[in-house]
């Protein structure tokens, strides 16, 4: 059945008003509470903003999905007060009771995990899988949190002192500011508040402003659980805008703890005022990952991993694989592998289960894009798979982008930065695998790695003090992803934060020592006589 429209813009509403209604988007927003224009400040169920609005359009198809309101100073000290009273009733709740109600929102999340996970596709660009996969984070993440809520162990001390006990305790922060980066736009928030709500602590979260609307939906789930549970005001609060409105964060002393993810340039920038007050910093920046691939590899592991590494969420994750590190031996072997698998790509509408790579974020990014690859090229690359960016039915947006190959060297200008796009460079490495590590850790950030090899020494070599650098180091699977278990997190340039798994949830406490005398007598440390 054709409908004719003689209106332009008739047509342009009926056109998107179809995307939304096939991709079930505009269902979305309704089951995630979301509204045309949404209040962009909250301190749980009082909602509020006086700020500009901030229009969110989907890097999908082009089209407005919604706006948020931002935050103005004066609603920022509404936030930050209320966030403090709600502190001393929280950090009161016992750590197994505090657990119970991440557990519900574990829960809750998962009887939205496909329309938070679609919400997340659309807003960001990212594959449906993927949108699913990041809220399975979520939930991952509420789950290892309610078992760490009973296990905030601290540690018993042999005292040097007679009749005397140590002890290590572990307390209750304060508020925990989180500015985190479009790339995620959920689970970043998800892995700092879980582990901060059982620790004790209350949150405000800077959500990116190229993802406003996944942050107010995510507020809209966990307030809904606070508030059947009596909780006041001020566990979890979301503040929405640019720059500046984190910086209302960073620089504010009642804030003990400020966790970031994003740009290099922007963790020198917080690291450095929330230094200047003496607050702590958990930084999660930027990575320049490399996978080393030895004569010995499984191209059955190789290929997938390289690949989906390179080009998952169109190249916008920071532990995105940029360089791939191959022998010469098995040079060509593998380079005519990952260009042949390269060929099969598709790229398209990220909701379409059957592309596999979908938009980046907006058209700045396409621009650093393109001249990443012009750079490239003038220093000397060899591009093996052309880039550029996609026109026409299906590419309205000018997001959408083809991943690129370039041969290239590890001292290039270009390869030594990240360029948070899908463009993978190539490599020789000869010799040893010493040689092929020293390459791998030549560049200024350290997030992830990740060698392929069947021989044991190597791998060994590559997870020994003079391996790799970075703070995940894999073998025979890609750079790119990370388990909840695991502290996630890099070294140098990458900022040394470290979050979700192992112990990352002490960095969201206060450590005290304590020194208990139970005997009659006070000995002084080191046999001092002071006898009064």
């Amino acid at each position: 059945m054709f409908l004719f429209v003689n209106s332009f813009f008739e047509c342009k509403q009926l056109k998107l008003n179809y995307k939304m209604t096939n991709f079930g988007i505009t269902e979305v927003l309704q089951q995630l509470g979301l509204k045309d224009i949404n209040e962009g400040t909250s301190t749980g169920s009082n909602n509020f903003s006086n700020g500009e609005l901030i229009a969110s359009y989907s890097p999908v198809d082009g089209e407005l999905i919604g706006s948020v309101k931002t935050t103005t100073k004066e609603d920022y000290e509404k936030v930050i007060t209320t966030a403090s009273e709600a502190f001393l009733t929280w950090r009161d709740i016992p750590a197994p009771q505090r657990g119970e109600i991440v557990r519900q929102f574990g829960n809750k999340l998962r009887d939205l995990k496909e329309p938070l996970g679609k919400l997340v596709s659309y807003e960001m660009g990212k594959s449906l899988q993927e949108g699913y996969g990041e809220v399975q984070e979520m939930i991952d993440i509420c789950d290892f949190a309610v078992g760490l809520s009973r296990q905030l162990n601290g540690q018993t001390i042999p005292s040097e002192r007679p009749g005397h006990v140590m002890r290590e305790q572990w307390h209750p922060i304060g508020v925990v500011g989180i500015i985190s980066a479009f790339n995620f736009p959920v689970a970043v928030w998800a892995w700092n508040t879980a582990l901060a709500w059982i620790c004790g602590d209350v949150c405000i979260w800077k959500a990116s402003e190229k993802a406003p609307l996944c942050a107010v939906a995510c507020q809209n789930i966990i307030v809904a659980i606070l508030k059947e549970n009596n909780l006041p005001e001020g566990i979890s609060c979301i503040i929405n805008g640019d720059y500046k409105v984190g910086e209302m964060m960073t620089t504010d002393s009642r804030i003990p703890l400020i966790s970031a993810t994003g740009s290099t340039r922007m963790g020198r920038i917080v690291g450095a005022k929330v230094a200047e007050r003496f607050g702590k910093s958990l930084l999660e920046l930027g990575g320049n990952n490399a996978i080393i691939i030895t004569p010995t590899a499984d191209l059955k592991v190789v290929v997938p991993g390289a690949v989906f590494g390179a080009v998952g969420t169109c190249g916008q994750r920071c532990t995105s694989t940029r360089r791939l590190i191959i022998h010469e031996a098995v040079y060509d072997k593998v380079r005519d592998a990952i260009v042949g698998a390269y060929q099969q790509i598709k790229i398209g509408n990220p909701l379409d289960e059957n592309n596999h790579v979908g938009p980046l974020i907006d058209h700045d990014s396409v621009n650093i894009y393109l001249a990443a690859i012009e750079k490239a090229k003038a220093e000397g690359g060899n591009v093996l798979v052309e880039g550029g960016v996609l026109e026409g039915e299906g590419y309205e947006s000018g997001c959408y982008v083809k991943p690129a190959i370039i041969e290239a060297e590890n001292h290039f200008e270009i390869v030594q930065h990240e360029t948070f796009a899908p463009i993978l460079y190539l490599m020789k490495y000869t010799g040893g695998v010493e040689n092929a590590i020293a390459k791998q850790n030549g560049v200024a950030q350290g997030l992830s790695s990740a060698i392929m090899t069947n021989e044991l020494k190597e791998a060994e070599k590559f997870l020994s003090y003079a391996g790799s650098d970075c703070g995940i180091a894999n073998v025979n699977i890609g750079t790119s992803g990370a388990e909840i278990g695991g502290a996630f997190g890099g070294e140098k340039e990458t900022g040394g934060g470290r979050e979700s798994g192992s112990d990352a949830w002490k960095v969201y406490m206060r450590r005290q020592t304590n020194t208990i005398n139970y005997s009659d007598e006070l000995p002084l440390a080191q046999g001092i006589k002071f006898d009064l």
